[in-house]
C-alpha cells in the first residue's frame, strides 16, 4: 500500500488572477487501495508525524501579515459539536506573499466546509467522491497551479493547512467547519481546541455553547492555556445551558506588558458532564432520528482477569521501559481480591511471572512489582508467541471454572515495535491471535512510540473486542498508560443490548456492546419510522456483577424539536448527522477488516454515499472548493485512518443485526394489579394486605372473608417488623417518616423506607422515594425511579416500573410490592411516601410473625352486635379475635394499585388504638433497632 491520503488541493486559476496556492503533498493513487494489504504503510507515515510534532505550529502564518480577527465558536447539542474556526487577515507588507491558515482539530472529527474569500472571490466547499478530485487535481498539476491544504498527525490532534499567495494589499477571510462526536471518558466530555494565532490579535475570541436537553450537570475550564489567563474565562449556566466565553483583550494577550508576542499559545479545554435520571439511559428524538446514550453508574464493578503483555526488547530500553514500570506498579496496585492477574514479558523469549491466574491479593502484588522491577530490556521482539501464550492462560482460567463466570477477562499489551523474532508477518499474527481467541476475552493494545505499526495493533484489537492507543514516548508517557488503564479498570456490565419495538426504527447503528466499563458512554442511533405513535421505546439488557437486568426508557417524538426550535446557539440537525457520524466511523472500521475485495468496494461505496449526502470529509471522499463566480476550484481530502473507530466497543467485530422487542413492561404477579367491580370506587375483596397512607393496615383475612383495619401511630425514626420469618430467612421492615409540619396538634408518619431482606439469598432491596438499592454481599446497586427494569439476581426478582411501584420476587415463592407516591413539593404537610402490598398465598414458614405476617396464621374473627355509631354512615360492631372483645367501626381505606391518585376503596372493620388487642401484644413491640432486624419473640 502506498501513502495514505492526505489532505490535498487543486486550483485552476486563469492567468489574470494575481494570487496562487502552494502545493505541499502528493497525491495517492490509490482509490481505494482495495486489493492492496494494509499492512504496509506505517513507516512511511511515521516521517511525516514525527516532523509535524516537532514544528512549531501558528495559526496563521506569513510576515508583515495583520490578523484583523480569530474567532473560535463551538455549539454542542446532546455530545455533538459543530465548530467554527474563523479568521481574517491582510497582507501589510509591499510584497505579494503566502499566508497560511492552519488547524488543528481533533482526530475523531470531520470537516464539513471550508470557505476563503481572497480580495471579493468567494470560494464555498462540497463535499465529492475522492475520483472527482484526482482528475481535478491532474488537470490542476498539468497546468502548473496546485493547492495543498495537509493534514498530519499529532498526539490528539490533526492539522489543516492551506496556503494563499496573495498581493500587498490583499485581504483574505478564512472560515472551517468540522463536527464531532463528544465521547465520555472518566465521567466526563471534554472539548478542546487549539487556540495559536502566532501573534496579538484585535479581535480574539472563543464561544463555547452547550445545550444538553437532561440538563446539565457541572461545567469546568482548565487552566489549560496557562496561569497568564487564569480567571479571564467566564462560565454562564443554567439547567439545560452553558456559555463559556473566553476574549483577551490585546494587552492580556502579551506574554508581558511590552511584549509584542502573544502569549495564547495552547489548547482551551471545557469539560462537562450531563444529569442523569436513571440508568436506563437518554434516548432524544429529532429530525426523523433518534440518539440512545446509555452511561450507567451506582453498579458493582465485575471483576477481572487480566495478562499483562510487555514488550521487553532492547528498543524499550531507557525512558520507556522506566515509565512502564511506573506505570505498572500503580496499575498493580489498583487490583483487588476479586480480581485475577498474570504477567508475561517477552522480546525473543517468552517469560511468564506466573503461568497462572494468580488473585490480587497484596502478597502477589508485592511479588508481581519486585519482578517488573528487573526487567533488563534486551533481544527481539515476539509478539505472536506472546499473544498466544496471554490468550492460553486465560482460556485455561475459563476452562477449569477458576475465575468467576461473570467476570471480564483481557489481555493488555504493550509494545513499541514491529515483531522481529518469530511470525513476522503482521497479517499472520492478527490471524493466529483471532483463532485461539474466544468471545469472553478482549484485547487491548498500547503502542508507545512511532517505532510501532498502530494500524496493526488497532485491527486487532478492534477484532477481539478490544481498543488500542498510541502512547507517546514523552515525559508523561507513564500518566498516559495509567490513564489508560483507568478507563477500562472497572467494567460494570457485560453483554449490553439496546433495543426497540419492532417497526420503529431503521438503519439502528451498532446496538449491541462486550462491555461498559465506569464513567464512558455506550451510543445507539438510528432512523424514526412513522408508525402513527408519539412515543419510541428502547429497552437496554445487560449482565451485571451479581444479575441480569432489563431497563426502559422512552422519548417523545416532537418534544425535543420544539425545544431546539427555541434555542438560539443549538445545533438542530444534531440526531441525523450524529447517526451518519456514527455509522460512517462503524463503516470505516468495518471495511479495514473487510476479508475480501468485493466486501470491501461495497464498504466503500456506502461510505461515499453517505459521506457526499452529510457532507462529511472522509477517507474515502473530498471536499472541493468553488468560487461562486467562475470556474477557480479547490480541492482537499482527508487521511483519517479509517481502521480508527469513533467509540469505545465500536467494530465489525461487535456488530450484529438489529433485534426488536416488544413493548410490553416488566411482566408482574397477577395480583400487583387490582380488578375492580362496577360501581363507585368500590373494589372485589383485594386478596392482599396494605399497608398505606400514614400508615393504614388493611389485612385482609381469607377464612373469615374480611378485611381489619388498623393505624399505628409511632413517631418518624421508628423501624416498624412488617414481616419476620426465621424459618424462611425473610424479613420485611419500614421505617417511618415525618410530615414537614403538625396538622391538626398532630404529626402525621408514613413509611419513607421499606427494606426487603433474604437472609438465605444474601440479597436486600431497600426502597426510598428518592432511589431503590440493591446488596448482594459486598455488592452494591443504585436504580432511580426514572425508568422502568428487571432485575433478575440469584434467586431474587426485581421488577421496577417508572414512578410507579417495584415488585420483589424470591424463589418465587414470596413476593412484595412498594408503590411509590410523590406529592406536591411544595405541599404543606405531607411528603413522599411508601405504600407496600402482599399477597395472601405467600409461602411463609410457620414461624412467621410481625405486624403482617401473624396474620398468616389467620385467627377466628367474629363480628356482632352491629348498631348505628356515633357517625351515621360508619356503624359500629364487636369483634371476638384472639380472646378480645373489642369495638370496631366499619369504615373504608383506599387500594392504589390502579389508582394512584384517588385510589380505591376498600371497606373494613376498623379497630381502635393502634390495633390493640388484633395484633399480639402492643405495637411498640414490633419496633426493631434496624432494617436487618429480624423480629424478637413476643
Amino acid at each position: 500500500m502506498k501513502l495514505p491520503p492526505v489532505l490535498l488541493a487543486a486550483l485552476l486559476l486563469s492567468q489574470s488572477w494575481a494570487f496562487e496556492f502552494i502545493i505541499d503533498g502528493e497525491w495517492e493513487s490509490e482509490m481505494m487501495s482495495d486489493h492492496v494489504d494494509h499492512f504496509d504503510s506505517s513507516r512511511i507515515r511515521r516521517g511525516l508525524v514525527t516532523s509535524e510534532e516537532e514544528e512549531d505550529f501558528e495559526a496563521i502564518r506569513g510576515s508583515d501579515i495583520t490578523v484583523k480577527s480569530y474567532t473560535v465558536e463551538s455549539r454542542i447539542t446532546a455530545r455533538f459539536a459543530h465548530t467554527t474556526v474563523k479568521s481574517s487577515v491582510v497582507n501589510s507588507g509591499p510584497n505579494a506573499q503566502s499566508i497560511g491558515f492552519n488547524v488543528q482539530i481533533p482526530k475523531r472529527a470531520f470537516i464539513t466546509n471550508f470557505t476563503m474569500n481572497v480580495n471579493g472571490i468567494t470560494f464555498i466547499g462540497s463535499v465529492k467522491e475522492k475520483t472527482v478530485a484526482r482528475n481535478l487535481y491532474a488537470q490542476a498539476r498539468a497546468r502548473g497551479k496546485a493547492a495543498g491544504i495537509v493534514r498530519t498527525n499529532s498526539q490528539d490532534m490533526e492539522t489543516f493547512k492551506t496556503e494563499v499567495h496573495v498581493p500587498p494589499g490583499s485581504k483574505v477571510e478564512f472560515e472551517l467547519h468540522y463536527q464531532e462526536m463528544m465521547q465520555r471518558k472518566l465521567g466526563t466530555y471534554t472539548h478542546t481546541l487549539h487556540i495559536q494565532p502566532g501573534r496579538l490579535v484585535p479581535q480574539l475570541q472563543v464561544d463555547v455553547y452547550i445545550f444538553e436537553p437532561k440538563g446539565i450537570k457541572f461545567v469546568k475550564t482548565p487552566s489549560t492555556l496557562g496561569e497568564h489567563f487564569a480567571g479571564l474565562t467566564k462560565v454562564t449556566q443554567t439547567k439545560e445551558k452553558a456559555h463559556v466565553v473566553f476574549k483577551p483583550t490585546l494587552q492580556q494577550q502579551r506574554k508581558c506588558d511590552n511584549c509584542t508576542e502573544s502569549a495564547v499559545d495552547g489548547v482551551f479545554t471545557v469539560q462537562y458532564d450531563v444529569e442523569r435520571e436513571t440508568n436506563a439511559g437518554e434516548l432524544q428524538v429529532s429530525d426523523g432520528h433518534f440518539v440512545q446514550f446509555f452511561a450507567p453508574s451506582d453498579l458493582t464493578p465485575l471483576s477481572k482477569n487480566i495478562v499483562f503483555v510487555i514488550d521487553v526488547s532492547g528498543s524499550m530500553w531507557g525512558l520507556k521501559m522506566k515509565q512502564t514500570v511506573e506505570a505498572m506498579k500503580t496499575i498493580l496496585d489498583d487490583l483487588t481480591m476479586d480480581d485475577y492477574f498474570s504477567i508475561i514479558d517477552f522480546n525473543h523469549n517468552i517469560r511468564c511471572w506466573s503461568e497462572e491466574l494468580v488473585p490480587g491479593t497484596s502478597i502477589n502484588v508485592r511479588e508481581a512489582k519486585k519482578y517488573i522491577q528487573n526487567i533488563k530490556p534486551n533481544g527481539g521482539t515476539n509478539i505472536n508467541e506472546a499473544l498466544l501464550k496471554a490468550v492460553r492462560i486465560l482460556l485455561k482460567a475459563l476452562d477449569q471454572g477458576l475465575i468467576d463466570q461473570r467476570s471480564v477477562s483481557m489481555i493488555i499489551l504493550v509494545s513499541d515495535g514491529d515483531p522481529t523474532v518469530g511470525e513476522i508477518k503482521l497479517s499472520a499474527i492478527q490471524k493466529n491471535v483471532k483463532r485461539e481467541m474466544r468471545e469472553e476475552i478482549s484485547l487491548f493494545s498500547l503502542g508507545i512510540g512511532f517505532d510501532v505499526d498502530f494500524d496493526f495493533l488497532e485491527r486487532i484489537a478492534m477484532e477481539n473486542r478490544g481498543l488500542a492507543q498510541r502512547i507517546f514516548a514523552n515525559h508523561d508517557a507513564s500518566e498516559q498508560l495509567k490513564l489508560f488503564y483507568s478507563q477500562v479498570s472497572s467494567p460494570l456490565l457485560r453483554k449490553i443490548t439496546i433495543q426497540f419495538p419492532e417497526d420503529s426504527v431503521s438503519d439502528v447503528t451498532q446496538n449491541h456492546f462486550d462491555k461498559f466499563f465506569s464513567g464512558s458512554e455506550l451510543v445507539v442511533a438510528g432512523k424514526v419510522k412513522s408508525v402513527g405513535s408519539n412515543m419510541l421505546q428502547s429497552f437496554t439488557t445487560a449482565s451485571a456483577a451479581t444479575m441480569d437486568l432489563t431497563l426502559d426508557t422512552e422519548a417523545d417524538l416532537q418534544e425535543l424539536d420544539t425545544l431546539l426550535s427555541q434555542q438560539q446557539h443549538s445545533f438542530a440537525g444534531f440526531a441525523s448527522r450524529m447517526w451518519a457520524y456514527i455509522t460512517i466511523n462503524q463503516l470505516l472500521a468495518e471495511r479495514s477488516l473487510a476479508p475480501t475485495a468485493t466486501k470491501k468496494r461495497k464498504i466503500t461505496q456506502r461510505i461515499m454515499t453517505l459521506a457526499v449526502e452529510h457532507q462529511f470529509v472522509t477517507p474515502l471522499t473530498a471536499m472541493l472548493v468553488e468560487s461562486q463566480d467562475g470556474p477557480e476550484r479547490l480541492l482537499a481530502d482527508s487521511p483519517k485512518d479509517p481502521k480508527q473507530g469513533c467509540c469505545p466497543g465500536i467494530g465489525p467485530a461487535a456488530r450484529t443485526n438489529v433485534h426488536f422487542v416488544s413493548s410490553n413492561p416488566p411482566s408482574q404477579p397477577p395480583w400487583v394489579k387490582h380488578t375492580t367491580t362496577q360501581g363507585p370506587s368500590q373494589a372485589k375483596a383485594p386478596h392482599v394486605t396494605v399497608v398505606e397512607n400514614d400508615p393504614h393496615f388493611i389485612v385482609h383475612l381469607p377464612k373469615n372473608n374480611m378485611d381489619v383495619c388498623f393505624n399505628i401511630d409511632s413517631k418518624p425514626g421508628h423501624i416498624l417488623n412488617l414481616v419476620s420469618d426465621p424459618g424462611t430467612g425473610i424479613v420485611i421492615n419500614g421505617q417511618l417518616v415525618g410530615g414537614k409540619k403538625m396538622k391538626n396538634n398532630k404529626l402525621n408518619t408514613y413509611f419513607g423506607t421499606i427494606s426487603i431482606y433474604s437472609e438465605d439469598a444474601g440479597v436486600k432491596v431497600v426502597v426510598r422515594p428518592s432511589r431503590i438499592d440493591l446488596m448482594e454481599g459486598k455488592n452494591n446497586h443504585s436504580f432511580s425511579w426514572a425508568a422502568t427494569a428487571k432485575l433478575n439476581l440469584n434467586r431474587v426478582k426485581v421488577a421496577i416500573e417508572k414512578e410507579h411501584r417495584i415488585t420483589v420476587t424470591i424463589d418465587d415463592k414470596i413476593s412484595a410490592m412498594v408503590l411509590l407516591h410523590r406529592v406536591w413539593k411544595k405541599h404543606p404537610f405531607n411528603v413522599d411516601f411508601l405504600g407496600f402490598y402482599t399477597p395472601n398465598d405467600n409461602q411463609y414458614s410457620s414461624q412467621v410473625h410481625g405486624l403482617i405476617g401473624q396474620f398468616v396464621n389467620e385467627p377466628e374473627v367474629k363480628v356482632f352486635d352491629m348498631h348505628e355509631g356515633t357517625e351515621p354512615e360508619k356503624k359500629q360492631a364487636t369483634m371476638e379475635v384472639k380472646g378480645n372483645k373489642l369495638t370496631v367501626t366499619r369504615g373504608w381505606q383506599k387500594d392504589y394499585r390502579n389508582d394512584k391518585k384517588h385510589g380505591s376503596d376498600v371497606y373494613c372493620w376498623f379497630v381502635h388504638n393502634s390495633g390493640k388487642g388484633f395484633i399480639d401484644g402492643h405495637y411498640s413491640n414490633y419496633i426493631v433497632p434496624d432494617l436487618n432486624s429480624f423480629l424478637p419473640s413476643l
